[in-house]
């Protein structure tokens, strides 16, 4: 079945997305870095981490819930090893700086790791380990958020989507790069299914509120996502929630407010991971064994149903060629729910055209 989407220049969406944040009272140069990344992941057809999050911000902004104008404070620092108060700034704002951090330690004494605490929604993941990788190392980014997840054998939530992510150093568009939740799929996705108008959404994807699998998306919506790979995925967001939360002195499991409890602070923890290559060998030596591994892999015949294989990254960096050329898809439904916010902050949507696809 077709659906309703109106196509815009990614440019002229990050100005929307900009103005949509200083209407809401958003410093001008912390509204650019968070209009960029929300637009970043729309490029790379992450569109659950786009400009549909400027919803939840905004509201959370009106609410209160959210301090626009702190940088946050170093708590300790200890060779590469640092804790980092958010001051419950916003997250984009705050992971730039301990991205700077990050890069910094792991120059100075070879592995860095900074982790966070009381922050906010920092968007995609993979925006934060690639300006970690520009600086020629290994970076890696992990956060936990609102409990929405169940653990395994459980019915009522205590983790969050836990993302992790990795990003090599200097990876082109054909390198290799690592952004997944720790749930079969991240929350947002099930919210663009609803802003959407889908009725069902892929079985595997969530949990009813009873904890029941379901295919159903307004059962989704109030039930939670699934693990990913049941116990393992489980395990996985554990590991997330001990190095953003428990390792930081943050809020933990059903402390963290955020998307879907929006009438506190999120108080969520992050952490960021460097790791210079060069302490192990040159810079392009790495870069020459990754493309014979990635090589390798590529090389495998396809199964039936396939035509290649794809390594991480790879459908990612395809949707960004495609839409800096013909524009970012998004739907009706999401386009709208954008409107509506804009009206509140005085801000005015750009004219589009919808087209079916």
């Amino acid at each position: 079945m077709s659906e309703e989407y109106i196509t815009i220049d990614a440019a002229r969406l990050e100005n929307y997305a900009f103005e949509m944040l200083v209407g809401a009272g958003v410093p001008m140069d912390r509204a650019a870095l968070v209009s960029r990344s929300l637009v970043e992941a729309n490029l790379r057809g992450v569109d659950s981490h786009g400009v549909q999050l400027l919803n939840f911000y905004i509201e959370h902004m009106k609410q209160g819930c959210m301090d626009l104008h702190t940088s946050g404070s170093i708590v300790t620092e200890s060779g590469g090893c640092m804790t980092y108060d958010a001051e419950n700034g916003i997250g984009q704002v705050i992971s730039d700086i301990c991205c700077d951090h990050a890069i910094r330690l792991a120059k100075e004494n070879g592995i860095a790791l900074v982790t966070v605490r009381n922050s906010n929604h920092f968007g995609a993941a993979a925006f934060w380990s690639q300006k970690i990788a520009r600086a020629g190392l290994i970076g890696m980014t992990m956060c936990n958020a609102t409990p929405l997840v169940p653990p395994w054998q459980g019915k009522e939530p205590r983790f969050g989507t836990n993302p992790i992510c990795m990003a090599l150093p200097g990876a082109p568009e054909t390198g290799w790069l690592l952004d997944m939740a720790t749930t079969t799929v991240a929350m947002g996705k099930i919210f663009k299914a609803n802003f959407s108008g889908e009725p069902t959404i892929p079985a595997g994807w969530a949990f009813d509120s009873e904890g029941t699998p379901t295919t159903d998306t307004q059962k989704a919506i109030k039930g939670m996502p699934m693990p990913l790979g049941g116990y393992k995925g489980s395990g996985l967001a554990f590991m997330v929630e001990i190095l953003v939360a428990v390792l930081s002195g943050g809020a933990m499991s059903t402390e963290v407010g955020g998307v879907r409890i929006r009438t506190r602070p999120m108080r969520c923890g992050q952490m960021f991971l460097g790791i210079d290559v060069e302490r192990y060998m040159p810079i392009e030596v790495f870069n020459a064994r990754m493309e014979q591994l990635i090589g390798l892999v590529k090389a495998t015949p396809a199964a039936p149903g396939y035509e290649e294989v794809l390594v991480a990254g790879e459908p990612e960096w395809r949707h960004a060629r495609h839409r800096r050329l013909h524009g970012v898809p998004l739907s009706k439904g999401v386009w709208e729910n954008l409107a509506r916010t804009a009206s509140i902050v005085q801000a005015k949507p750009p004219a589009v055209e919808s087209q079916k696809l």
